[in-house]
């Protein structure tokens, strides 16, 4: 599989349609202080870990900050 074609997709449907049948590590970036996504959490990268495992970095459209 290519998976430079998943990249912005949204991550349930990548998931669901294209990644089952792998073991899935999911890392959501974020900026380094206290925020909320927003928008949709989308699929930034997708790279090889094993011979069925992956590891996604996914992250919204857009963060708010959070006030604290």
């Amino acid at each position: 599989m290519i998976f430079e074609e998943l990249t912005l997709l949204p991550e349930p449907a990548a998931r669901r349609e294209l990644l089952s049948g792998h073991a899935l590590v999911l890392n959501v970036l974020r900026p380094p202080y206290p925020v909320v996504g927003v928008g949709l959490l989308r699929i930034l990268r997708v790279r090889e870990t094993g011979a069925d495992s992956l590891e996604i970095t996914a992250g919204y459209d857009n963060y708010e900050r959070l006030d604290g």
